[in-house]
């Protein structure tokens, strides 16, 4: 028996043809506390992190759209006390 789905090298493929993409951040003057801050932003501002929490485990739809509402929930109450305050 053959297996028809292995695939074979590419002899035109080279490795370092590919591109990689993804965050970078270039360290200047050995200043790696700063070059930590900038990645650390970054990473925030992509929502990397959190995108990685939310795939970490497999969530059903129904308790992600309860989530939501339970969120939005407490920011309605959360801007009602506000305004009942002032």
């Amino acid at each position: 028996m053959s297996n028809h789905n292995s695939k074979k090298p590419n002899p035109n493929y080279n490795r370092s043809d590919v591109s990689l993409q993804g965050t970078r951040v270039e360290v200047r003057n050995n200043d790696v506390t700063k070059a930590m801050r900038k990645f650390k932003r970054k990473v925030q501002e992509d929502g990397i992190l959190q995108q990685y929490r939310e795939r970490q485990y497999f969530e059903k739809p129904s308790l992600v759209r309860k989530k939501a509402k339970a969120a939005a929930r407490s920011r309605w109450l959360k801007k009602l006390s506000k305004l009942n305050d002032n």
